[in-house]
């Protein structure tokens, strides 16, 4: 379980009015996902014991396999049947799908509901009649729910503008103008807790993947019409080329777009995206399967080649270290570091996420920054007093363990955080350091009471 999960496990055990509390404070955006994970454990408690970690990763494994079937059956209606469930296997095996199908936040989720809607939205820009009006009425109600799993779900609204065509426009014009109303509550409150985000800066490495991407899937588009690919889509009311694009271009585009002003881009917020790309590889794949042995005899060749280079990363994805963090790891690092009676600081103060897990494993642990439980002040990361009281109580204790970020990280330059590396600095000496995968944890004492051995 790492940082972003642990929110989630302790969110979600919440007490439902200190979670609905919760959610007028922080985390607004990821309303909804958690009131969904508060009924499952709740359903998970009346059965017995369940591992929590299990319980918050099943729902991931079975939104993305719902959106796997949404790939192949939106690349069936809009390539055929062979492109349909080649792109399906495409998409499952990609690492970005692989890795959140994994992990216990609701982008699995968003990404299942953005993909069935878009199938949806092909079906119903080619219907008419009642059927088509049904359709759409679909359409809207399931972007409005993925909206308000994840508020940047609404960057495929234009992705599907592009999509449909005239004919079409009025009613996709409707069922946008009800979800973004829909949306609109949920996007003034999110605004007022921005600083949430304020941890996003451009990134250049995540750009550049992102950029990467989009470029893959422009180069595929393009060797799709050199390969026949515009032949396949004659006779279609939308062809495949053109909605596939629009998916994995510009969410991307919009959020990158945005950056100058706010940086905004993550790659999970767009994953839905991914499924663009899916659907053009598995199309391409098709259509060069096409003309004889010597080219499905290549297209086997370069497929199983990608599925060999794929696989050592697809094991990585298993282990505990692709995650950022390790809770487990954090606090059994806190435990060995101290002894009962001993006080603990977290810097910053956000990084108290790796015990809410785990709090009888620090519960001997004296936390001298914090005023205000996390669930009791209606918080995520709970409050703490001013540096002033801080410093006053940290030079009352001979030995504080300090958990914290991996020293090349950049620090908080606010009063709370930095009184707490000056006293350890002036007053206190370092014992000794456990560092991992996203943390470090110290052991400091006033001289000549450090432990003889970690």
């Amino acid at each position: 379980m790492w940082r972003d999960e642990a929110v989630t496990y302790d969110v979600a055990h919440r007490g439902l009015s200190d979670l609905w509390h919760t959610l007028g404070n922080a985390d607004a955006v990821h309303g909804l996902y958690y009131l969904l994970m508060y009924g499952l454990y709740g359903i998970c408690e009346l059965f017995g014991r369940a591992d929590p970690l299990l319980v918050m990763r099943i729902p991931s494994v079975l939104a993305m396999s719902v959106a796997t079937a949404g790939v192949a059956m939106l690349g069936r209606h809009l390539a055929g049947p062979r492109a349909g469930l080649l792109a399906g296997v495409v998409f499952a095996v990609i690492p970005s799908i692989q890795r959140f199908a994994q992990e216990g936040r609701s982008y699995a989720m968003v990404c299942a509901l953005v993909v069935w809607a878009t199938y949806v939205l092909v079906r119903a820009a080619s219907a008419d009649g009642l059927r088509a009006r049904r359709l759409w009425r679909w359409y809207g109600a399931l972007m409005l729910v993925t909206c308000l799993l994840h508020e940047f779900a609404v960057f495929a609204l234009p992705a599907h503008a592009l999509t449909v065509p005239w004919t079409a426009r009025r009613s996709w014009a409707r069922a946008a103008a009800v979800v973004v109303t829909g949306l609109a509550p949920l996007a003034v409150l999110s605004q007022r807790q921005k600083d949430q985000v304020g941890w996003l800066h451009v990134d250049l490495s995540q750009y550049a993947g992102a950029t990467g991407l989009c470029v893959a899937g422009v180069v595929c588009a393009a060797l799709l019409g050199r390969l026949g690919g515009r032949a396949a889509d004659a006779g279609r009311p939308i062809g495949l080329r053109r909605p596939a694009l629009a998916l994995l271009v510009t969410p991307t585009l919009a959020l990158l777009l945005i950056a100058p002003v706010k940086p905004l881009y993550a790659d999970r917020y767009v994953l839905y995206g991914v499924a663009g790309l899916a659907l053009l590889i598995g199309a391409l794949l098709d259509q060069m399967s096409r003309g004889g042995r010597r080219r499905t005899a290549v297209t086997v060749v370069t497929a199983a080649a990608a599925l060999i280079a794929l696989a050592p990363y697809s094991v990585h994805l298993r282990t505990p270290d692709s995650r950022l963090d390790n809770t487990a790891a954090v606090t059994q690092a806190v435990q060995d570091a101290g002894s009962e009676g001993d006080a603990v600081l977290y810097m910053p103060s956000r990084r108290r996420v790796w015990s809410l897990p785990h709090p009888q494993a620090v519960a001997g642990l004296d936390d001298l920054a914090l005023d205000g439980r996390p669930a009791a002040s209606h918080t995520l990361y709970g409050t703490e007093v001013g540096a002033d009281v801080i410093r006053a109580r940290m030079l009352t204790r001979t030995r504080i363990v300090f958990v914290t970020d991996p020293s090349r990280d950049p620090v908080d330059q606010i009063p709370r955080e930095t009184v707490k590396r000056d006293v350890l600095k002036d007053h206190f000496e370092q014992c000794h350091t456990r560092t991992d995968r996203g943390w470090r944890v110290t052991l400091y004492a006033r001289p000549g009471h450090c432990p003889a051995s970690p």
